[in-house]
Parts: C-alpha cells; structure tokens; sequence
C-alpha cells in the first residue's frame, strides 16, 4: 500500500482545510483507513478513521463536530474535510493505513501534509 496526501497549507483561524490520501493497492483487500496529526512536541494522534467499506467512521474528540472523514471508493481516496479550524489544529498529518478494521496499529504511512491554523 502506498499512499500519497495533499492538500495541507496555511490558514486563519475558523477557515476550512481538505485533505486528501490516494491509495494505491497492490494487493486486493480491505484496509482501515486513518489521518493522524502530529504537532511540534507531542506525540501523533489518530484524528479519523474510516473502513473500507465507508460505513464506519471514529474521530478523536477533538475532531468531533468539525471535521469529516470520507472515500471515493472509486478514486481509492480519502477525505478528511477540516471546518472551523483552530491553531491547536497546526500539525502535520499522516494518511495510514491497516489490514482489516480502523482499530489497532496501523502499517503503511504516507509523506505528511502540513497544516498551519494561524489566530
């Protein structure tokens, strides 16, 4: 599995952010689908997660209410859109992935996308 993210950058404070992930999967499957973040001196935290299937999704409580994990089956692509963001939100997200469910370690990382929420 390889992912790819993009869409991260700069700014203000209350402004929204899409980030997307481009899957491409060499072997046939199903993955649990996550973005974690990781700000400058903290440890990374899963922020959404999302099945393969599309039907189940977690958030962290930080993400709850503003931010919406989704995938284009088609596209292998996922989603997380980012409303109302905040400076906490600064961090540097990760697209991963796992074999079967969201829950437990995930094992393939992409290249991080940077996010800066400026107040």
């Amino acid at each position: 599995v390889q992912l790819q993210a993009s869409g991260g950058g700069l700014v203000q404070a209350g402004d929204s952010l899409k980030l997307s992930c481009v899957a491409t999967i060499s072997r046939s499957g199903s993955y649990g689908m996550g973005w974690f973040r990781q700000a400058p001196g903290k440890e990374r935290e899963l922020v959404a997660a999302i099945t393969w299937s599309g039907f189940t999704t977690r958030y962290a409580d930080s993400a709850k209410g503003r931010f919406t994990i989704s995938k284009d089956n088609a596209k292998n692509t996922v989603f997380l859109q980012m409303n109302a963001l905040r400076p906490e939100d600064t961090a540097v997200y990760y697209c991963a992935a796992k074999d079967g469910s969201i829950w437990g370690e995930y094992h393939y990382w992409g290249r991080g996308t940077l996010v800066t929420v400026s107040s």
